[in-house]
């Protein structure tokens, strides 16, 4: 059946249309809040603008869908923004396991401060991107010695999370004939309200449980290790100020406390991240001022209580989240019972995360517009899934989106944070997504 065709049978929105009032009923997208509006990329002609380039041109430069673009200008807005509002004291890491992709950890390790890794594999591409490896700093729960021995090796913070790596790491110190660098991240015994994913509080396979922190400073000593300070991280994806705020009070105090068993002076104190971005209808986007604010009041009082440290926020979604897109081509328009489907050539193998499949207990639909028709009036109630055997491979669900046909390109906005690197690519054995940075 002919697109146009198929129009006489759909619940279109546009002006002056009017249609089966039961149809619209059966088709009408569900009733939830908007999404907060995806502003950060211009429209041109009806094309989404990335990197100063139309859609349809960037896809034909790529040479293939799907792919991953990431919009060099928005990466650079991001920091600048932060370095406006953050006190100049507070060194800005950058997480790279949100985004590894060589040319954006290359374009973000000479815009921050440090960067923050989280496998061997990691660390190779933070040096070969030329970040310094005294402002590196290796993070993760299940550091084989390999990986001990790499960081030993290459002069980086370990943030420690165990005896065991404690052993390892003092014992490729004398191999290796230099002291390894270490501080010890805390499971604190709070959580960070609100926050997407929590990684403290209660039992948890990250960190140190904080009632075990003092034994373990005994043993840096002991071993002869080269003690730097704490890294805590409550929680991550969080879109109140006011919890982040009482999070890095609380991570502080604790730290404070903390020092006092200390074998040396605290040099580095990471109070972790959590700040987030909006995803699903009825997010709104972080307010940066009161944490700023609270950040201040933490810096000065760092200046006569911790004189030697430096305070780190560590940050990777919030960094990269928003600067990013993911882009697929639809390759087959069907309905189904009153349902359109756009059947594209990529799905959750690429985006796990659009899927639902990454953490979300309800599935909540990201922002998805027709990047080649996003200005477009007329809109059609569908539903967006991806090639693969399984009902999961779903990118929108019931979305009222322009109205689309074989060819066009499909857009899954907040998508450069999580994307290729968090998906499981091999999956069925469809070919794998390209990435690119404009």
């Amino acid at each position: 059946m002919s697109l146009c065709a198929e129009l006489g049978q759909l619940h279109l929105q546009g002006p002056g249309f009017s249609t089966d009032p039961l149809l619209a009923s059966t088709l009408a997208p569900r009733q939830l809040p908007a999404h907060v509006e995806m502003d950060q990329f211009a429209v041109r002609a009806g094309q989404l603008v990335i990197g100063g380039l139309p859609l349809n041109l960037l896809a034909a430069r790529v040479g293939q869908t799907p792919f991953y673009a990431y919009d060099r200008a928005l990466l650079q807005q991001r920091v600048t923004q932060l370095r406006q509002l953050l006190p100049a004291a507070v060194k800005l890491h950058y997480a790279m396991k949100a985004n590894p992709m060589p040319a954006v950890v290359g374009l973000l390790a000479g815009l921050v401060d440090g960067i923050d890794v989280a496998s061997g594999g990691e660390l190779k591409v933070a040096l070969d991107a030329g970040a310094d490896p005294a402002e590196i700093s290796f993070a993760g729960p299940g550091k084989r010695d390999i990986e001990l021995r790499q960081a030993c090796a290459s002069g980086v913070l370990v943030n420690v999370e165990s005896g065991r790596e404690l052993d390892v790491l003092a014992r490729e110190s004398q191999t290796l004939g230099r002291p390894a660098r270490v501080a010890l991240r805390v499971n604190p015994d709070f959580e960070l309200k609100g926050s997407g994913m929590k990684m403290g509080g209660g039992p948890k396979q990250f960190g140190i449980d904080v009632e075990q922190v003092p034994d373990m400073l005994g043993r840096i000593s002991a071993l002869g290790l080269a003690f730097e300070g704490f890294h805590l991280f409550a929680g991550s994806q969080n879109l109140s100020a006011e919890a982040i705020c009482e999070a890095q009070c609380k991570c502080y105090e604790l730290a404070l406390r903390l020092a006092m068993a200390a074998p040396a002076p605290v040099l580095s104190l990471n109070l972790g991240g959590g700040f987030g971005i909006p995803y699903f209808p009825g997010d709104r986007r972080l307010d940066l001022a009161p944490i700023a604010d609270n950040l201040a009041e933490l810096c000065e009082r760092a200046r006569t209580e911790l004189p030697l440290a430096r305070l780190v926020i560590e940050l990777g979604r919030y960094l990269v989240g928003e600067a990013g897109i993911y882009v697929t081509r639809v390759i087959d328009r069907k309905l189904s019972r009153g349902q359109v489907f756009l059947v594209c050539d990529g799905g959750l193998h690429h985006h796990l995360a659009a899927s639902g499949n990454f953490g979300q207990v309800l599935r909540k639909n990201y922002p998805v517009t027709i990047g080649n028709k996003s200005d477009a009036l007329w809109r059609e109630t569908v539903s967006v899934v991806g090639p693969l055997c399984t009902p999961l491979d779903l990118l929108a669900d019931r979305m009222s989106l322009p109205v689309a046909d074989v060819g066009d390109l499909v857009v899954v906005y907040q998508s450069g944070a999580y994307g290729a690197s968090a998906s499981p690519q091999a999956f069925l054995g469809h070919p794998c997504c390209a990435e690119v940075l404009v």
